[in-house]
């Protein structure tokens, strides 16, 4: 916490590292369906739709990195420079413990699937470039003697 902002207490902390969790898990879900539209668009070749998503990816991806820098500071704040999601869960009585493990489980999860559809799509992209980049430009050894 920075010392411009006030001192929150532990409940505040608290409620605030719970509803980041909970806020990213509805937002990669959402992510993760928007990046699996933006596969289909890439497939289809619909630029127009590509450009749209990427408008909503973006503030999604924004606002989650926001929550996880404040849940980093969150965490160090309570638990010292060492302290992770991992210590501070553990350290809940439950149901709390119950509840927000659960949840960071899920938010793990669909980051992981965020991650694989964004290198999926990165790749289909590249590759679709490559591929115009030759249709436009021959290959390198076109005229290269054999």
């Amino acid at each position: 916490m920075s010392a411009n902002q006030p001192r929150l207490t532990r409940q505040q902390a608290n409620l605030l590292l719970a509803d980041g969790v909970q806020a990213d898990v509805r937002d990669s879900a959402e992510v993760l369906a928007l990046l699996e539209r933006q596969f289909d668009a890439a497939l289809r070749h619909r630029s127009s739709e590509l450009t749209g998503l990427a408008e909503r990816l973006t503030p999604l991806l924004d606002a989650m990195e926001a929550r996880r820098q404040q849940r980093v500071s969150l965490v160090r704040a309570l638990l010292g420079e060492r302290g992770s999601m991992d210590d501070y869960i553990a350290g809940l009585a439950e149901p709390a413990r119950g509840a927000l493990a659960a949840a960071w489980s899920d938010l793990e999860s669909t980051v992981q699937a965020c991650k694989a559809a964004t290198t999926r799509n990165g790749s289909l992209l590249a590759e679709q470039y490559t591929v115009m980049q030759r249709v436009l430009h021959g290959e390198d050894d076109t005229y290269a003697p054999r």
